[in-house]
């Protein structure tokens, strides 16, 4: 990954959003030929042990047969993006731009063994059912028992150990007060999810700065609080 050392995030910065996100594409090599599958992910923090990302794939995936000879692969882990247009700077001679967060991780895979990925379901599924509270989570073990063992049977789990963690968010880190407000503010009245929460990110980067009353200065207000209780 090319990260400009204005963009760089902090490895446990890029392990808390990848984790948080849960969601990637990941990226093995065959022959020289790139094979990818996008899918969502588990990711195992310890400190005593490298981070662990564990995903499963359907048996005929080619990601499969390529996960028993091991190998080092790739984790691409994308956050919100949204375009810049060169009007919304207060500087002239601007030109357009692409702000966005992503995260690779990449390290040595494997393939899980049957204790192992019954245990991997639950994990994978967890966070994800947290979110939906209060409704109760769901569990492998809803699944009849022969129906539950079939469907194991159809998909191969993998784990990958992190050997390599890289982050980029360009988030207009280098441009001066005048130019960072404005895009920001322009995003912030922008309809879409994306352009509201890069937004959102940029307000929380210069909180000092005066952007208005709009649903995105609030959020990225709630987002500089929580990045400064996370600090402490």
């Amino acid at each position: 990954m090319h990260v400009p050392p204005a963009f760089r995030i902090e490895p446990s910065l890029c392990l808390d959003f990848a984790a948080a996100r849960g969601f990637g594409l990941v990226v093995a090599c065959n022959d020289g030929r790139p094979v990818a599958s996008s899918l969502p992910f588990h990711l195992a923090l310890s400190a005593e042990t490298a981070p662990r990302v564990a995903f499963h794939v359907a048996r005929n995936n080619s990601l499969a047969a390529l996960a028993a000879q091991g190998g080092t692969w790739l984790l691409a882990v994308q956050g919100h993006d949204t375009y810049v247009s060169p009007d919304w700077y207060e500087s002239a001679d601007q030109v357009p731009t692409w702000l966005y967060e992503s995260v690779h991780l990449t390290g040595p895979v494997r393939v899980m063994d049957a204790s192992e990925l019954t245990a991997h379901i639950d994990d994978l599924t967890a966070p994800f059912e947290a979110r939906l509270a209060p409704k109760p989570p769901w569990k492998a073990d809803k699944v009849a028992p022969a129906r539950r063992t079939a469907l194991m049977k159809a998909i191969v789990g993998i784990e990958m150990t992190v050997a390599a963690i890289e982050g980029s968010a360009k988030l207009n880190q280098h441009k001066a007060d005048p130019d960072h407000r404005g895009v920001a503010v322009a995003l912030a009245q922008q309809r879409g999810e994306a352009a509201q929460a890069i937004a959102a990110r940029m307000i929380a980067l210069r909180p000092h700065l005066e952007y208005g009353e709009t649903e995105a200065s609030r959020a990225g207000e709630a987002v500089g609080a929580s990045l400064q209780a996370n600090e402490v």
